[in-house]
């Protein structure tokens, strides 16, 4: 591990060379190493279309890093050259080709964007040098996907445009291409609409923002706003990430998350209001009617937003819409007996159609979160596939495109490390290593369906990121991964290697003044199970002879316990732990408490599995020794959306208990409700289980979802446990209609 913590180019030399990989994100389709290397200095010349974007690019990118100027550097042969040309006869299968010998750098492109990424590897290869000296090699480079995204919220939080421009930065770097702007929701409405100015004047403003957990339900009390983008600024970020070689997707939400429009112009809504812009975060049932009055409204919004950006793609949102007002609309419910419509799910698909209509007479397509399959897709429909992978299949082999961005590994709001020591995120775990492990193309499509996949994106939601400093903490250096996931050479079999140019690039970033999550260098703790019981496997990034561990609950010290192998977990007790490094902290000091109880380390079986997103450890996690905390749904809980959680215990042994208990959610605005009930059963056999207890949910509700059941003296070896689900939100809460989410934790036996 270690080797891969050195810089790049110590291991060359003129004289003796040794094959390693580069340090360059993302890693490059194919690497051929030579002898020699090329020294890149205050003489070298560089030669192209000087009036060139790109050019001028690299010119002043080597000024800031080296603060000498190639400009004046006019020689055009000989030695010590930098050559950047556009090829036509290159390979239509190559992006672009650098060459480096003693003499020269030779960089070919077949277009202007194969350029500007070729720049992007060669200037991680000067940076990565000794005194500028680079390696002689050959790249031939090109990506797998044609769509690697990244998302921003600007709806929830605000961000200037110097730091949209940063933002695209990072993206460039990386090669990633896609910007997918999230301009309008019901927190915030932030593109200028010169047709109807109260959008900007009363839906960019807010007044008060949700603060901390959602569960505490608290606010700051201070208006926010108006804060909005004029078109003018607009204009100006397009230019420049298109400079830059980025297309940028807008995305207009509709027919939900559209309190901040309905604020505006209250008449688009099914019933009267008034509306204000949400204060909270969540899912409101007010949204957009389906008459005529609004179709012309989005229609002349869409007019002014196809002016502004000339991607092929429109976003119009469709996720997350309750039907609640529908079905209590007169007018929609005509709508939906009118055109033959099944149910308010059709009515959603009418929606999307005539929009689809609409935006495909302007020349462009539209792409919209997975729900707008409800009811039926639209013709020429892109889907963004998000609540998991099955909108993107069903898309790719009904002969859609679709882009890839499950939130069980591309959500960046979600924690990336342990959620004890990390800053307030959604919920969640999607630390580097999973983002890394992430193959875009499902299992369930074959090679013509696949076709069908543009890419991937990760998505920034910004409830919970209050200035620019936390939304580079929650995108680097999960960024550097989802980069090589998209430029198609990830393997996560060699995942530790990768992690060591993650390091090495940390330096870049610390130039940069970027404040990015160094979760990497924490120590991860894993329960595993160990002869009937459970034992705590630590783990680090870096030499795990740094790892030092208590058993008392007291911070470790650099004289604390060595860890050398798992540590068995035979009684409740709190394992701390830390990573020293010469002698000094190095990262977060990691806490985990345990609470053993009979069923602990045992084996498990659910009958329903959890969803993606909220999977962490399986169904093991419900007997790992390990109580949820309510706040924190990334590791310590799994989640059931619309589903009952149905566990078998086996014992391994007739065991005797009068005491099981296990822990349930109730956070209504994010759709989790407590169960409706819980059984208890108990069997000797496996086969023929006995119903000993039962609980409704009004015990459930005064319990506040902590549930310790006394279910008399028994005796089994098996023990099976029903929480049921809530099932379909029920009008008047966030997500009506919907599926309800039943979170669960550790279920333990006494």
């Amino acid at each position: 591990m270690q080797r891969f913590l050195l810089v790049f180019s110590i291991l060359f030399s003129s004289l003796f060379f040794t094959q390693t990989r580069l340090n360059i994100i993302p890693y490059p389709q194919k690497v051929e190493f030579q002898n020699g290397d090329f020294n890149v200095n205050d003489q070298t010349a560089v030669k192209g279309v000087e009036t060139s974007f790109e050019y001028q690019f690299f010119l002043n990118s080597l000024k800031q890093q080296y603060n000498f100027d190639l400009s004046k550097n006019k020689r055009s042969s000989g030695e010590n050259v930098i050559f950047m040309t556009i090829d036509k006869k290159i390979n239509d299968a190559v992006d672009y080709e650098i060459t480096v010998d003693k003499k020269l750098i030779s960089l070919k492109a077949k277009n202007n964007e194969g350029l500007f990424h070729g720049i992007q590897t060669l200037l991680q290869l000067i940076r990565n040098s000794k005194n500028g000296n680079i390696p002689a090699v050959k790249i031939s480079d090109t990506s797998t996907f044609a769509w690697r995204g990244m998302h921003l919220d600007v709806c929830r939080h605000f961000f200037t445009v110097d730091e949209v421009k940063q933002y695209i930065d990072y993206l460039a770097m990386y090669k990633l291409n896609t910007f997918h702007w999230h301009l309008t929701d019901d927190q915030g409405w932030r593109i200028e609409i010169k047709k109807y100015p109260k959008l900007t004047q009363i839906g960019s403003k807010r007044k008060e923002s949700m603060i901390g957990a959602y569960v505490d339900n608290t606010f700051d009390g201070k208006p926010y706003g108006p804060y909005f983008y004029t078109q003018e600024q607009i204009k100006e970020v397009v230019k420049y990430a298109t400079e830059r070689h980025i297309t940028i997707v807008p995305e207009i939400e509709m027919p939900g998350h559209a309190l901040a429009a309905l604020s505006a112009y209250p008449e688009l809504a099914c019933t009267k209001g008034p509306f204000e812009p949400a204060t909270k975060w969540g899912v409101f049932d007010d949204v957009f009617c389906p008459k005529d009055e609004t179709f012309k409204f989005l229609e002349n919004v869409l007019d002014e937003v196809i002016t502004l950006f000339p991607s092929k793609y429109i976003h119009i949102g469709g996720d997350e819409c309750p039907k609640t007002r529908w079905k209590e609309c007169a007018h929609c419910q005509e709508l939906i007996k009118k055109n033959n419509l099944k149910d308010e799910h059709g009515l959603q698909s009418y929606f999307i159609h005539r929009i689809e209509k609409y935006v495909n007479s302007k020349g462009r397509k539209i792409i919209g979160w997975d729900e707008i399959l409800e009811g039926g897709l639209a013709p020429n429909a892109a889907v963004m596939s998000w609540t998991g992978i099955k909108g993107g299949v069903e898309a790719a082999k009904s002969g859609h495109f679709a882009v890839m961005t499950p939130g069980s590994y591309c959500y960046f709001d979600h924690y990336q490390g342990d959620p004890a020591t990390e800053p307030n995120a959604f919920g969640g775990f999607t630390p580097l290593d999973k983002v890394y492990s992430y193959n875009p193309i499902p299992e369930e499509l074959n090679q013509d369906e696949a076709k069908y996949i543009l890419g991937v994106q990760a998505n920034l939601w910004t409830e919970y990121i209050l200035d620019f400093k936390q939304v580079q903490y929650m995108i680097f250096p999960r960024l550097l991964a989802l980069s090589e996931v998209g430029w198609g050479t990830s393997d996560s079999k060699n995942y530790k290697e990768f992690e060591g140019r993650i390091i090495n690039e940390f330096k870049t970033l610390d130039k940069m003044g970027v404040n990015y999550a160094k979760s990497i260098y924490n120590v991860s703790g894993k329960v595993i199970s160990l002869n009937n019981g459970i034992a705590y496997e630590l783990s680090s990034s870096q030499n795990p002879n740094g790892i030092r561990y208590t058993l008392d609950g007291t911070d470790p010290t650099v004289n604390s316990l060595s860890y050398q192998n798992p540590l068995p977990v035979s009684k409740s007790l709190t394992i701390k732990s830390a990573y020293f490094e010469n002698g000094q902290l190095k990262s977060a000091i990691s806490s985990q408490n345990f609470t053993i109880s009979k069923t602990t380390g045992k084996k498990i079986i659910l009958e329903e599995q959890p969803s993606e997103n909220y999977s962490f450890g399986g169904a093991f996690t419900l007997v790992d020794g390990i109580i949820g905390n309510p706040k924190q749904l990334g590791k310590t809980w799994l989640g059931f959306q619309g589903k009952d959680v149905v566990a078998t215990i086996d014992f391994g042994q007739k065991t005797s208990f009068s005491e099981v208990y296990f822990n349930t959610l109730d956070n209504k605005g994010s759709w989790i409700h407590f169960a409706k009930f819980a059984q208890i059963f108990i069997s000797d056999n496996g086969t023929d289980f006995k119903m000993i207890k039962e609980i409704g949910k009004d015990e459930i509700l005064s319990a506040n979802g902590k549930i310790r059941l006394n279910v008399g003296n028994q005796n089994s070896k098996y023990i099976k446990i029903k929480i049921e689900n809530a099932g379909i939100i029920p009008a008047g809460n966030p997500g009506a209609d919907s599926k309800a989410w039943l979170f669960v934790d550790e279920i333990g036996a006494n």
